[in-house]
């Protein structure tokens, strides 16, 4: 994995004990393998492998599987992200968005999630090829729902408002952890942009759903949890995730500790006291794990 030299922190090595259930099996279904040579034949990036989700075998399992696109190469340096940190070789691939279409109608995905890498070095933080993967699903695949998970396109003139023009279902973008963690967690990043994002997202068109997570262990406390959670709802979002982060190497931040199954059910129903329209609390839970099933139950509940 490549990081910026000057941003190589030697963490404390330290590991916790894993928990029983936080244990997954290794894949080893035929869908799986089917799913990994669809996404080679069309050369693209998951989030599933970069990011070494624990969720990737039952996912793709199920022929779900969350697309990055903009490169793999992330210009930021982030704590807790396995997504490898350095300058891009250039500019972004101007097959991929096609490419990404192809693949979700292979797959038949009735849902698709689309995220990306921060890309600080274009002048529109990666927006068109958003709104290119988008258009292009929905002219091959019109009757799939679209997610994406964007970065904050912090300093690019609010370019997320060109994304929500060409309106996917939901819009996702990610607080990560508690504010004051960001300096040693989220470098780069802003607490009160990412939210002041989604609140301008849900005002310029109040139709798209909206979405946030935060992951748990990185040494915050339960008070700054909900406090984050409060000010999620207050932002106008419509969808929560909460999950357990896990340590990606030693290079990463530590955890700090093991949230118990029954933390995650206290913030579930902390959640629902704050009238979010869907809520996913749980070690495994990432923000695009289980997102087709959940958002086709809102479609049926609607």
């Amino acid at each position: 994995m490549i990081r910026h030299p000057e941003k190589i922190k030697k963490y404390n090595p330290t590991v916790l004990k894993k928990p029983s259930w936080l244990k997954v099996k290794a894949p080893t279904s035929k869908t799986y393998f089917e799913t990994l040579d669809i996404v080679k034949e069309h050369n693209l990036v998951t989030v599933c492998q970069e990011a070494a989700c624990p969720n990737i075998g039952e996912c793709w399992s199920k022929k779900h599987a969350t697309f990055m696109i903009l490169g793999d190469t992330c210009t930021r340096a982030c704590a807790f992200c396995n997504v490898k940190t350095g300058k891009p070789s250039g500019p972004p691939d101007p097959l991929e968005p096609l490419n990404v279409a192809k693949s979700v109608h292979k797959l038949g995905l009735k849902h698709v999630v689309v995220t990306s890498v921060d890309r600080d070095d274009l002048k529109d933080g990666g927006a068109q090829h958003f709104i290119d993967t988008i258009k292009y699903i929905r002219e091959l695949s019109p009757l799939t729902t679209i997610e994406i998970l964007t970065p904050d396109f912090l300093r690019k003139n609010k370019n997320y408002i060109d994304i929500a023009n060409v309106k996917p279902d939901v819009f996702n973008h990610n607080v990560e952890t508690v504010p004051r963690l960001y300096k040693q967690i989220r470098p780069g990043s802003n607490y009160n942009e990412s939210l002041k994002l989604l609140f301008e997202v849900k005002k310029y068109d109040p139709s798209i759903f909206t979405k946030s997570g935060i992951m748990v262990g990185l040494g915050e406390d339960l008070d700054e949890i909900k406090l984050v959670l409060k000010d999620i709802k207050k932002s106008k979002i419509d969808f929560i995730t909460i999950g357990q982060y896990l340590q990606p190497s030693i290079h990463h931040e530590k955890v700090h500790k093991f949230y118990s199954p029954n933390e995650f059910s206290y913030l579930y129903d902390f959640c629902v006291s704050l009238g979010f329209k869907m809520i996913s609390s749980s070690a495994m839970t990432r923000s695009s794990y289980h997102a087709d099933e959940d958002f086709i139950k809102l479609k049926e509940l609607a």
